[in-house]
């Protein structure tokens, strides 16, 4: 099972109402190296597969490997072997062999290659070779390359659209070496300028208008003038139109900032709530829209959501709250990119569930049309392990999965480039591949 093996640090949260760190149980690691069912093995060796078959970045190093994500999510969800295989071969089509990097990367100067993705092949590799000489203990390769410096990687892990930050948890949820080394390399190739909020601390100062509600601090930033008239789409281009404006920066600066932590564990069973909420409430119904469609990037709140509730039980406490602060600031800009969309809650509330369980919801993930849509069978599962983690006495979760398994027909939220990405891809394939396109919006 992942942990990080640093030296067991007290627990101050008592000294601090709680805010020292926050307190869950750990998810079930599945242990798949280990197991001797077929489910298991096959999705062992699929793993290892894309891993020596397929690069993790690809399409001119602008998109991500997925296979992992709707891999492990099928199996934790009960799919069999064959299901295993179909979606493995569904996703693999789409995929690229590994190319060679422009050069080799050392112990002394692996942080000089940060950022540069052509050097995907040699950063696997190097981690790779890191692993022997721990003695094929991934959980020690992850505290001293993840943990460890003035600045580490567990700082900038929402680059890269958060794929790093989901790739981790799958790590985990799967005890997998090889999805572990994949996460490394993601957040290294991945790595830019935001890292600087979470290691600089003068980013980090009391606001002027705190609230210990994330849903209220979205609904002040909804109002706010200064985000009017930066752009009239959403799209993967608004987050760096966003971070040049020096006025709009400082706004989200200090809506990041008024997120006041006091009851840590609470609040963040709320962010996973406002999650679902911004993925599931903002989707136009038929009624208002011909041709309605959930949008991309907000799925992507979502998933690396369920990621940090992975990562928490594992990670020493002084990370838990810098790492949920990272997902808050991933959220706002989002946000702010996709036009502020309005969060109408009742639109789950009112979701009649008949005779719909979880059963249900598994059914549609793995059977369904969308069954090899890694986005949609990983925002399924999220939804569903909120709600093993919380309880859901007013089925709120299970409502929500219910009105997305049923109402999911693609992927909307994308700006003229974006489009423009889809249209090159042509056809049928465009409408499901666009899972892995648009990320530049977490690019450097």
């Amino acid at each position: 099972m992942l942990q990080f093996k640093l030296p067991s640090l007290p627990d101050f949260s008592s000294w601090t109402g709680g805010v020292g760190g926050i307190k869950l149980p750990k998810v079930k690691s599945h242990e798949i190296e280990n197991q001797p069912e077929k489910r298991a093995r096959t999705l062992k060796h699929l793993l290892k597969a894309n891993h020596i078959n397929h690069s993790i970045i690809y399409n001119n190093l602008r998109f991500h490997n997925h296979l992992p994500h709707v891999l492990g999510s099928s199996y934790i969800l009960g799919a069999d072997a064959d299901e295993l295989n179909h979606v493995s071969e569904a996703e693999s089509k789409h995929l690229e062999p590994w190319r060679d990097s422009p050069g080799e990367i050392a112990r002394h100067d692996w942080r000089d290659f940060l950022g540069k993705r052509e050097y995907q092949r040699a950063f696997v590799d190097f981690f790779e070779d890191q692993l022997v000489k721990y003695g094929y203990d991934w959980h020690q390769l992850l505290n001293e390359f993840l943990l460890q410096g003035k600045e580490p990687l567990i700082n900038n892990l929402i680059s890269g659209l958060g794929h790093p930050l989901i790739h981790l948890g799958y790590a985990h949820e799967l005890s997998s070496r090889t999805v572990a080394i994949e996460a490394l390399g993601l957040a290294a190739c991945f790595y830019n300028d935001w890292h600087v909020f979470l290691d600089d601390p003068k980013y980090t100062k009391p606001a002027s208008n705190p609230s210990e509600s994330v849903f209220t601090i979205l609904d002040r930033i909804t109002h706010d003038k200064t985000f009017d008239n930066l752009f009239d789409q959403p799209g993967s281009d608004n987050i760096e139109t966003l971070l040049a404006n020096e006025q709009a920066t400082s706004a989200i600066l200090e809506y990041w900032n008024s997120w006041d932590i006091k009851h840590a564990k609470d609040q963040f069973a709320e962010s996973q709530k406002l999650a679902v909420a911004l993925l599931v409430t903002s989707h136009q119904s038929k009624a208002t829209s011909p041709n309605p469609k959930f949008d991309f990037f907000l799925v992507h709140l979502l998933n690396t959501s369920h990621a940090v509730r992975v990562l928490l039980p594992l990670l020493p406490y002084k990370h838990h709250l810098p790492l949920v602060r990272q997902w808050w600031l991933f959220t706002i800009l989002v946000f702010v990119a996709q036009l502020r969309p309005r969060i109408n809650i009742d639109t789950i509330k009112l979701v009649e569930l008949e005779s719909h369980d979880w059963k249900y919801v598994t059914d549609r993930a793995l059977k369904g049309k969308y069954r090899t849509d890694a986005h949609y069978v990983k925002a399924l599962r999220s939804m569903r392990e909120a709600s093993n983690t919380w309880g859901d006495p007013n089925n709120f979760y299970l409502r929500a999965a219910v009105k997305f398994a049923d109402e999911f027909d693609g992927w909307g939220g994308f700006g003229p480039r974006d489009e423009e990405l889809r249209a090159a891809e042509g056809g049928e394939r465009s409408e499901r591949r666009y899972s892995g396109q648009g990320e530049s919006l977490g690019a450097a």
